[in-house]
């Protein structure tokens, strides 16, 4: 028998010792009897289809769902009759576990009305592509407002600038059917008409200055959070030197830009007139 031909033996016959301890291994492997541990579960209420903001609890808008009670979601519901006809103030996906927090109070209907929070105002402003930052301005967003009036106020007839209001949501901009499209490819809104939520005392700054001048939206950082207080700008100032820069300042535990007061102008400098007139000689000051 050539060298060859024993090489060729041996390896077969490791394969086939091989082959036979697998198939035993896996024999008895599979004749392991399986394990069920029991997983305790709960059944909770979570929506069928996605459901936008405003909108009506139905029944065929939530389903009842599996889920481990190890794992239960606070504030969760186990039956379906107690979020039917509730007003949704939140957003929800498809499969999305529901929540006392995502539900108006029970009575308080659908719509805008119950997204307003506590102590709170919904107003409406009048915009254009370019008050409405070429249609970005969408819900969710937030925004500073500025007012620019023909008058500066203070007994100065002149054209003046200002921030009069500070981070603002943005509630609803455009129809129900823009907003979801905003959403879902962040596409921007065209529209006329912006709802804020905006605190009594901000509703009374911002009808005010809509009335007596022409509102800016500013749009905002969602991060940015920080409130700014200016002076304003006048167009003295605007053509003439720079105002000076804002300053750091700690009230009530925030942090608030301000810009410092511009200086008074000096008194204007005093000349005294010497007038002789026949033996009467008096002076004068005149500034």
């Amino acid at each position: 028998m050539s060298r060859t031909t024993r090489f060729l033996l041996v390896l077969l016959v490791a394969v086939g010792l091989a082959s036979i301890a697998s198939y035993a291994v896996y024999r008895a492997v599979t004749r392991i009897p399986v394990r069920e541990v029991e997983v305790r579960s709960t059944q909770i209420v979570v929506a069928a289809k996605p459901v936008p903001v405003g909108a009506m609890l139905k029944a065929d808008d939530v389903k009842l769902a599996t889920w481990p009670e190890r794992a239960i979601v606070p504030n969760s519901f186990t039956s379906i009759e107690a979020v039917v006809n509730r007003g949704v103030v939140d957003g929800l996906e498809e499969n999305q576990p529901i929540t006392e927090s995502r539900l108006a109070p029970v009575g308080s209907g659908a719509g805008l009305p119950p997204t307003i929070t506590a102590g709170m105002r919904a107003l409406s402003i009048k915009v254009d592509e370019v008050i409405g930052v070429a249609g970005f301005v969408v819900p969710g967003t937030h925004v500073d407002i500025i007012v620019t009036s023909r008058g500066g106020g203070g007994g100065r007839d002149e054209p003046m600038s200002r921030i009069v209001v500070n981070n603002i949501e943005v509630l609803t901009a455009g129809t129900r059917f823009d907003q979801e499209k905003s959403r879902q490819d962040g596409q921007p809104v065209p529209t006329s008409v912006v709802t804020l939520l905006v605190t009594p005392e901000d509703a009374e700054r911002i009808a005010l200055a809509q009335n007596q001048g022409q509102l800016s939206l500013a749009l905002r950082n969602p991060l940015d959070t920080a409130s700014v207080e200016t002076q304003g700008v006048r167009m003295a100032s605007l053509m003439g030197a720079p105002a000076p820069p804002p300053v750091e300042r700690k009230v009530a535990g925030r942090v608030v830009m301000r810009t410092p007061k511009p200086e008074a102008p000096p008194a204007p400098k005093a000349y005294t007139v010497e007038t002789i007139r026949a033996a009467k000689r008096t002076e004068e000051t005149i500034r």
